[in-house]
């Protein structure tokens, strides 16, 4: 027998024996010579490099051929990790091996039936192209060594642009606002839970319910607690990917954190979201624990949101910023707000997306569930936080961790930008609506959001008919597995049937 070894706290076994989903055999994962290893420090400055020049707005005719001269003449990179996202948010991760890649990289097909909301059985091909712009080196703790990762956009057989995928959708959106003049800056600021067991959400039982990793919360974290060495590796695997650190703590509830970064432009940041919950929920399997990003997974304690932060910025210059405003807003955002709370039933599915989600819209608990604006009511949908020319920016609160990043900002930045594109009659029309000073709640429940999704004529124009069918269709089947009445519990099947927990076992054995 040989000897157990433990690596940053996972007990592994030279002898290849394995027991648990905690022990893994250490000689599959020894490092083969030549392949890529990169120090965090040196991740850190490529990444931050490629950056630079993605926020600069350099084309992707630029990136393609820098990268595949890389490519070509490095001996060391032996897969490429090539992402997209499906239609309600779920991260698709697959590998091309190097050398196939540097011959097929305008030709990469894969069965789009196979997804949750994509094409059916009998149209199945899709395409993906690459967004070399997205170039990332990997750490080869989290990833394996010898990996690089690009994004990609999903597209038909004729190689036009997949209507159902989202990411393309907000590029395409950023591109035309870019033409304008016009950058949209987005800080997310995602909340989460870390629990007992490798696989807590897969065998959830709302009997027992989840177990907590630590009772440690707010600001209040010992240095070896669970809590605060899983916050201190998650820092170190963002700031190598270039992230830019700002602070990281552990939230209101126990065993829960929000690790804070700086605003990025709205396509990067929504890939930030991907890559931020795909490496918490990494360091976490490390660790004996799972990453929860589910908006409520506990009933009687705070919730996870995702509030996002937005600005705009135009030759370098923030127009959310009001200089001589009480609130240091601008006008302009003030009308981008108004388009958001006005539209604000139409596009809660987006931002809701799940029935656990409903149980987080619960004013007992902070929820941000009221159609207003406010600086200092946390129940508000929209905060105005203080803010300076820098800083001025538009907080959405009401947002949920497990929402498709790219859909959930797309939907909000076309409610704001109706909001600052109205005409004046318009415009007054959604001012009386929005600030008639009665209290308007969000929906209580997903049957509701799904009834104001379907029915919004805004929707079908933003999304299309065909798409906002099929979201809606998705969202359905995924509540008729849960009881329609959430109760005081949090039931086995709005967990196991969300669509980041479900697989195509769970979702079989119903």
């Amino acid at each position: 027998m040989g000897e157990d070894i433990v690596i940053d706290g996972v007990k592994v076994h030279s002898n290849g024996d394995s027991n648990s989903d905690t022990d893994v055999n250490y000689d599959l994962f020894v490092q083969r010579p030549n392949l890529l290893e990169l120090s965090y420090a040196e991740l850190e400055e490529r990444n931050m490099t490629i950056k630079k020049d993605r926020l600069a707005g350099l084309g992707n005719e630029i990136f393609q051929k820098r990268f595949l001269k890389y490519l070509e003449d490095d001996k060391e990179v032996k897969a490429v990790t090539v992402c997209f996202t499906d239609m309600e948010g779920l991260f698709q991760m697959l590998d091309y091996d190097k050398k196939y890649l540097l011959g097929s990289y305008d030709n990469l097909t894969f069965d789009g039936s196979s997804i949750h909301g994509f094409t059916a059985q009998k149209e199945s091909d899709l395409r993906l192209r690459l967004d070399w712009s997205t170039f990332r080196w990997l750490p080869s703790d989290i990833f394996g060594g010898g990996k690089v990762m690009l994004f990609a956009h999903v597209c038909d057989r004729d190689g036009a642009l997949y209507g159902g995928d989202f990411r393309a959708r907000l590029s395409k959106l950023s591109d035309d606002l870019r033409k304008e003049g016009l950058i949209v800056n987005v800080a997310p600021e995602i909340e989460g839970f870390i629990f007992k067991g490798t696989h807590a959400e897969q065998t959830y039982d709302e009997k027992t319910g989840f177990e907590l990793a630590t009772m440690s919360g707010y600001f209040n974290c010992l240095p070896q607690d669970s809590l605060r060495l899983f916050i201190d590796k998650l820092a170190e695997v963002k700031r190598c990917l270039g992230f830019e650190n700002e602070k990281d703590h552990p939230e209101v509830a126990p065993a829960q954190f929000e690790l804070n970064y700086k605003y990025s432009i709205a396509l990067d940041a929504a890939d930030q979201v991907q890559l931020y919950k795909l490496c918490a929920r990494q360091v976490a399997k490390f660790m004996g624990l799972t990453a929860s990003f589910l908006p409520k997974p506990i009933a009687g304690m705070n919730g996870s949101g995702m509030h996002m932060n937005i600005s705009m910025a135009r030759d370098g210059k923030n127009i959310f910023f009001g200089k001589s405003s009480k609130d240091h807003l601008s006008d302009v955002a003030h009308k981008f707000i108004t388009g958001i709370l006005y539209y604000a039933n139409d596009i809660c599915l987006t931002l809701n997306p799940s029935v656990n989600a409903y149980r987080r819209l619960d004013p007992a608990f902070e929820a941000p569930n009221e159609i207003k604006v406010s600086e200092v009511d946390r129940g508000s949908m929209v905060r105005i936080p203080l803010g300076n020319e820098r800083s001025a920016r538009v907080e959405v609160r009401t947002v949920a961790p497990d929402v498709n990043p790219y859909l959930s900002l797309f939907a909000m930045l076309s409610a704001g930008l109706a909001g600052m594109d109205a005409e004046k009659g318009e415009y007054v029309k959604m001012e009386k609506r929005v600030y008639s000073g009665k209290v308007q709640t969000l929906p209580g429940n997903i049957y509701d959001a799904i009834n104001l999704f379907e029915g919004s004529k805004f929707v079908e124009q933003i999304m299309g008919k065909h798409n906002r069918q099929k979201y809606a269709e998705l969202k359905m089947k995924q509540a008729d597995r849960c009881p329609r009445a959430l109760g005081k519990k949090v039931k086995s099947s709005e967990v196991l049937y969300h669509h980041e927990v479900t697989n195509q076992l769970l979702w079989g054995n119903f």
